[in-house]
């Protein structure tokens, strides 16, 4: 009993990262006018969060691989549960984002510990369909977030940090289904050449793929006029796709292999991506995008098979490399994206779809072994 608890709170963990960093996007002008500031500043609060968690995953993998990832992983959702109590409680903007800040980098110490762990309780064998589970619960998180977010901000935002607070303290008490460490990797273990090139290729995918909802978003009001609610209810049909299909996903990484997985999401995705950019009709547009929330999984979870099966005894800190990568081409994505979109919408979606189908191919590890 006590270690179908401690699995359960594995993926309840994936669960928590995206959901906790994500809650605050539909409660924005809730938040400005709490603070005496507009929503478009209180945006920053999705910004603090990121920064730190995208920054601190270079590292964060190797060190709770030396200290233990059971102690590094319960410390780090104590520390995550101080932070949203903080945020609760904040009377001024500056200490919210603070806790948000913190909130980030404690998350940095979860997210990658906690891959690491569904890896080491999971036969070879089963890993793809593992990891599909652990996606779904991270897809959940960010898809749902916006969602409990903006209905507890119909009675108070500060219900919703609450609730973050109680889940981040339960799977504190939980912690995970894994020894400690006996080991003190390097973190130059981490930064492998196989490791790097995974990377790259997560960075691609999150850049040129899953991170795009800002350009869909756009195309779909100067195209399609579309109202905020109704943006809203079409960019959360990557989330529920990636949703409902990642079990599927995972067993298709273990039956045809982690590497064949993503290249086939690396060329179905740029396809639909360029659909996503020319197709005339909304409905077509829905659909596209939706299912490229499927093409984002086949990477992701193939990706993340890839570096857990070929860790270099440093687990832990090759996955949080492969996730910071990942993230951070989430970040470059509209710097490099929105001056082409204002140049050519269809320009701003084949880029992309081009990039993504040439890169993969081309940097991906040739094989799924070490």
């Amino acid at each position: 009993m006590r270690s179908s608890w401690l699995t359960a709170g594995l993926y309840a963990g994936g669960f928590l990262g995206p959901f906790g960093g994500g809650v605050v996007t539909a409660m924005l002008p809730e938040l400005g006018e709490a603070f005496g500031v507009s929503a478009g500043a209180a945006s920053a609060s999705l910004t603090v969060y990121m920064i730190p968690f995208a920054a601190l995953m270079l590292v964060s993998g190797t060190y709770g691989e030396r200290w233990g990832a059971r102690r590094t992983v319960v410390l780090a959702y104590v520390v995550y549960t101080a932070a949203s109590v903080c945020c609760a409680l904040a009377q001024s903007e500056a200490l919210f984002l603070a806790g948000r800040a913190v909130q980030g980098a404690a998350n940095a110490f979860t997210t990658p510990l906690l891959l690491s762990a569904v890896a080491a309780v999971t036969a070879p064998e089963r890993l793809g369909r593992a990891l599909g589970w652990f996606a779904s619960m991270q897809a959940a998180g960010q898809t749902f977030s916006p969602l409990v977010g903006g209905l507890a901000a119909e009675l108070s935002w500060r219900f919703a940090f609450v609730g973050v607070a109680v889940v981040a303290a339960v799977l504190a008490v939980l912690g995970v289904p894994q020894g400690e460490s006996t080991s003190r990797p390097s973190l130059r273990s981490a930064w492998r050449p196989r490791v790097l090139r995974s990377g790259f290729v997560a960075m691609v995918c999150w850049g040129c793929l899953g991170g795009l909802s800002f350009l869909v978003s756009l195309r779909l009001v100067d195209t399609f006029e579309l109202s905020a609610g109704a943006r809203g209810a079409l960019l959360t049909g990557f989330g529920v796709c990636g949703l409902l299909t990642a079990r599927a996903v995972g067993r298709a990484v273990d039956r045809f292999g982690s590497t064949r997985c993503v290249l086939v999401g690396a060329l179905v995705g740029g396809v639909l991506v360029v659909a996503v950019g020319v197709l005339p009709w909304l409905p077509t547009v829905a659909l596209a995008w939706a299912f490229a929330g499927t093409a984002t999984q086949l990477m992701l979870v193939g990706l993340n098979a890839i570096v857990l099966t070929s860790h270099g005894g440093n687990r832990g800190g090759a996955i949080s490399v492969l996730q910071s990568l990942r993230f951070l081409g989430g970040a470059l994505s509209p710097a490099a994206l929105v001056p082409v979109y204002q140049l050519s919408h269809g320009a701003a979606f084949v880029l992309p779809a081009v990039v993504l189908a040439i890169s993969a191919p081309a940097v991906l590890p040739r094989s799924d072994s070490p």
